[in-house]
């Protein structure tokens, strides 16, 4: 029953989504062009510590629809990070199909700087802009967490993913993945435009006490 209902709550009125697509163009421009200075000392100090390295760091997610698409980060790990996973994966610090480590060892010293203060999503906003993400909406899960996921946790796929969204706002990694999806859910029921500019609100005053992120 409720995965029919947030199914049919899926289905959004057309002015909103509308709304919703000229709020994330709008947003995505604005904060590209503000940030771009802030984006070219991010980018020296990473290859000031790694030269061999990328600055910017693409992943394959799972967005609306469980369509893939690569999502844009600054790298805060080692370049070989991806390979070093099975060999910490035991040490997960979250429940559910989602790997989290505070002390992991692969973040690199302006890894750990840009990822306390979130400047590491930044990139995402050229994925707002592309149309992959909106700026608020679930997190973007991997395929390998996908593969895990239930037929109640697949509700969480029937929205485009965000930049930040209800789970980033009420506890980010100190709530575990059922709650994750069940806030998820509780956003897909409840949103609207309005609900949207309250999280982004909440994001950037959450953003100044960023204890919970990691």
């Amino acid at each position: 029953m409720v995965k029919k209902d947030v199914t049919s709550l899926a289905k959004e009125r057309k002015s909103y989504l509308l709304a919703k697509r000229t709020i994330d163009i709008f947003g995505s421009l604005c904060g590209i062009m503000v940030l771009c200075f802030l984006f070219i000392i991010v980018a020296i100090l990473i290859k000031l510590e790694d030269p061999k390295g990328p600055i910017f760091f693409s992943q394959k997610r799972i967005g609306l629809n469980g369509k893939e698409f690569k999502m844009y980060k600054f790298r805060s790990m080692v370049s070989d990070a991806e390979e070093r996973l099975k060999e910490l994966l035991k040490y997960n610090e979250v429940s559910g199909a989602m790997f989290k480590m505070k002390d992991d060892p692969r973040i690199t010293k302006i890894g750990k700087f840009i990822r306390k203060t979130s400047i590491d999503e930044l990139p995402q906003l050229f994925n707002v802009l592309k149309g992959d993400m909106s700026l608020v909406g679930p997190r973007p899960p991997l395929p390998r967490e996908v593969a895990l996921y239930t037929e109640f946790d697949k509700q969480r796929l029937l929205v485009t993913p965000g930049c930040t969204g209800l789970w980033q706002v009420s506890g980010r990694n100190s709530l575990g993945f059922e709650e994750m999806v069940e806030l998820d859910i509780q956003y897909i029921q409840k949103r609207t435009v309005l609900f949207d500019l309250n999280i982004i609100l909440k994001t950037v005053l959450v953003l100044f006490g960023s204890k919970d992120a990691f």
